[in-house]
């Protein structure tokens, strides 16, 4: 979402913001506040009568969404994923007047410049991997249990790892000497396992990935968040989804493509487009990082945001 080094930059934040045609007194919902970057631009153009809903996970996250919200009164923050927004929006009796949605999916720069979140094949810290560590349990918890074939499916699907099979034997044969419980030893692990490497990527980033999304269990709750968003949303409603990797984009390519298209009937049914019920209309094209932002963030360099605008 952000970037470690220059105050967390959150990515594509001019854009993002465009495409949410921000109105001074409408209602917002950032589905992953993060560290607030995104949610802080949105604030400047409400007036005093805007509100912004923010949504996270993470502890850590909720923590400064509160130190936000003690010092903007439009500003209100709930500890929840985005794939629960109906729950907090109805409470607020926002259902079908919220002016624009942000989902900024994936793994946060905070969350994987700190060791003890184990995120990161860069730094050597407990396998956790949890975007909320109060729930669920661990990839080391999960490492040390699951069938071998059961990581292989989870390292090849979700993180498109070719060696997945290699790197879930190196696994298994690895946790029955001693179990593996930091994100040094998986990451040595996977680079002893992968016998190619891709250039300027180390070998352990799809099996962390894969991990992470699976522990998380990103792609579903990608999934539910999309519907639930548009149900929430006002006609004339914005939603904008930054994703980082190809699984992610595929969700939101295809869901606003369909919404777009509208009813599934055969191609010669004798009716006209706009009887087919769209429930969104695109906004543009699929937006990459800017050759600028990509000096000052490299992290922007995967981020690709899609805008779509409610119809009905």
């Amino acid at each position: 979402m952000t970037d470690s080094h220059s105050e967390h930059l959150p990515v594509l934040l001019n854009e993002t913001v465009a495409g949410l045609a921000v109105k001074a007194d409408g209602i917002y919902v950032d589905g992953t506040f993060g560290r607030g970057g995104h949610a802080r631009a949105i604030l400047s153009q409400l007036s005093e009568n805007g509100h912004l809903l923010g949504l996270d996970k993470d502890p850590a996250a909720i923590a400064e969404g509160k130190k936000l919200a003690q010092q903007d009164k439009r500003f209100s923050i709930e500890q929840c994923s985005f794939s629960e927004l109906k729950m907090p929006v109805n409470e607020r009796l926002w259902q079908g007047k919220v002016d624009g949605i942000l989902l900024d999916i994936g793994v946060s720069s905070p969350q994987l410049d700190i060791a003890e979140r184990g995120f990161s094949f860069q730094k050597d810290g407990p396998l956790d991997m949890r975007m909320n560590p109060d729930v669920g349990i661990s990839a080391a918890e999960w490492l040390a249990t699951a069938e071998m074939d059961d990581i292989a499916t989870v390292i090849k699907t979700l993180g498109e790892e070719r060696y997945g099979k290699r790197i879930a034997r190196a696994i298994v044969e690895t946790r029955e000497q001693s179990p593996i419980t930091t994100t040094k030893q998986l990451a040595t692990l996977v680079d002893k396992a992968s016998p190619s490497r891709e250039k300027n990527k180390h070998p352990a980033t799809r099996t962390f990935q894969a991990i992470r999304i699976y522990i998380n269990n990103e792609l579903e709750d990608l999934k539910a968040g999309l519907e639930q968003a548009l149900d929430v949303l006002a006609v004339g409603g914005r939603l904008t989804v930054i994703s980082f990797h190809s699984l992610e984009d595929r969700i939101v390519k295809r869901f606003f493509r369909d919404q777009a298209r509208g009813d599934d009937l055969p191609s010669n049914f004798p009716i006209t487009a706009d009887q087919l019920n769209p429930r969104v209309r695109l906004i543009g094209r699929a937006i990459k990082a800017s050759d600028v932002e990509l000096a000052n963030n490299p992290r922007s360099r995967s981020a690709v945001l899609r805008v779509a605008e409610k119809l009905a």
